[in-house]
């Protein structure tokens, strides 16, 4: 454990979950790695794995978007109301959805770096916000997707989502992003420490302001994605789904710090795939829903442990860090 990346742990514990998973599957009489369940599981894993995606570039910059559910039901309801059923209003309707959801993470990013409102509060004021304009609103479902819109939510190649390809394809150009960009530096940069970044010359609010627009746009995402599952806007799909705490759970668990300045979102993906499969076995063996959380808890506190432990062993002791000097003798007894 000690020699593999926080990547490496995520993506060991992935396999073991998939073993012990097909094994549990298999005692049911069903086959884990049918096409049909592989199926299933990576459903399961596009609407969170876009919002985990941006859930990451916001804690990697040391901030929390706790309004990603509500944005991700405006988007939905606001999407389904444009398209009204109508083919013709498809790409209006998405230009709506990731317009707003941007102007929501501008205001996010803004809050959290002009006004210096920590990330949690920020985000979870605008998302209250955003919920009583929903509650106060809409009643109930609210327009309707066209069949042409619908297919992108119940179309496959071979045995893989298009949905899934997507949010993988968001994935690639977001690790891309942290990797080759000077925006990417500078996320972990300002996470890492925003005042020598500051100091460094880093305008430390583009990298926050450019987190949370990213965040709540792949956050409108998800929402397009559930309205074409659903067929119809919902006001209160994404708080059903619980997806800020399941999200940042996701990110954690893949490996990046809470603290920000370390992380990707390789291990993001391998921790929304865990709880995926985790969901899929526990459907299988119709577990009961509390004992799901108490598993999923069990999950997120065993691997921060893991990673904390890790970082405690990794820090030199206090006499072989570099200038430390060696205690005499008679200094150890007297202390």
């Amino acid at each position: 454990m000690k020699r593999l990346s926080s990547t490496g742990i995520v993506v060991t514990v992935l396999v073991l979950v998939v073993v012990v998973g097909a094994v549990l599957t298999a005692a049911e009489g069903r086959n884990f790695f049918s096409i049909g369940n592989i199926r299933s599981i990576l459903t399961l894993m596009s609407v969170l794995g876009f919002i985990a995606i941006g859930q990451t570039l916001v804690i990697l910059v040391g901030s929390l978007d706790l309004s990603v559910p509500y944005v991700a039901s405006l988007t939905s309801v606001l999407a389904g109301g444009v398209m009204a059923g109508q083919t013709g209003n498809v790409l209006p309707a998405v230009l709506v959805a990731l317009g707003v959801a941007a102007a929501i993470g501008l205001a996010n990013g803004l809050i959290v770096s002009r006004l210096g409102v920590h990330g949690f509060v920020a985000t979870l004021g605008t998302g209250l916000v955003i919920s009583g304009y929903l509650a106060t609103n809409y009643q109930g479902n609210h327009g309707s997707a066209p069949r042409s819109f619908r297919l992108v939510g119940a179309t496959q190649v071979g045995p893989v989502p298009v949905s899934w390809l997507i949010m993988v394809g968001c994935a690639l150009a977001a690790i891309w992003m942290l990797r080759r960009t000077r925006l990417g530096h500078h996320l972990y940069a300002v996470g890492g420490n925003p005042e020598i970044a500051r100091m460094s010359g880093i305008r430390t609010w583009v990298p926050v302001v450019a987190a949370h627009v990213l965040c709540s746009v792949l956050t409108a995402l998800a929402g397009l994605l559930l309205l074409a599952r659903l067929s119809v806007g919902s006001p209160t799909i994404g708080s059903q789904g619980g997806y800020d705490l399941m999200s940042i759970a996701a990110v954690v668990l893949g490996g990046t710090l809470l603290a920000g300045g370390k992380g990707n979102v390789a291990g993001t993906l391998a921790g929304v795939a865990i709880f995926a499969v985790l969901d899929n076995v526990m459907g299988v063996m119709q577990v009961n829903p509390f004992l799901r959380d108490v598993i999923r808890g069990v999950v997120i506190v065993a691997a921060v442990a893991v990673y904390a432990r890790r970082e405690i062993d990794r820090r030199p002791a206090p006499f072989d860090r570099p200038g430390a000097r060696t205690p005499s003798l008679q200094e150890a007894s007297q202390s």
